[in-house]
């Protein structure tokens, strides 16, 4: 699982692009898939995407709650950081 400096990397690179972006829902290219082995499968990152409508393949991040989602197990999960 992730550590916690890994999963703040990746929020501050997501909540980069909707800025720059300014955009409802971002859907992007993951651009830590072989920096992070926790993220090599990810191929997207959909960013404020809802999880109804969002790739089960996809990382999502949630800008209201500032968390990461994936899906697993027939759920979508929110992810946390290993101690």
């Amino acid at each position: 699982m992730p550590t916690k400096e890994e999963m703040e990397k990746v929020k501050a690179w997501c909540r980069e692009r909707k800025q720059k972006r300014q955009r409802t829902y971002l859907i992007e290219r993951n651009p830590f898939r072989e920096e992070m082995d926790w993220l090599r499968a990810k191929v997207f990152i959909e960013i404020d995407r809802p999880l109804a409508a969002a790739n089960r393949a996809s990382l999502v991040y949630d800008s209201t709650t500032d968390s990461l989602w994936q899906f697993l197990n027939g759920n979508w999960r929110r992810i946390e950081p290993s101690l």
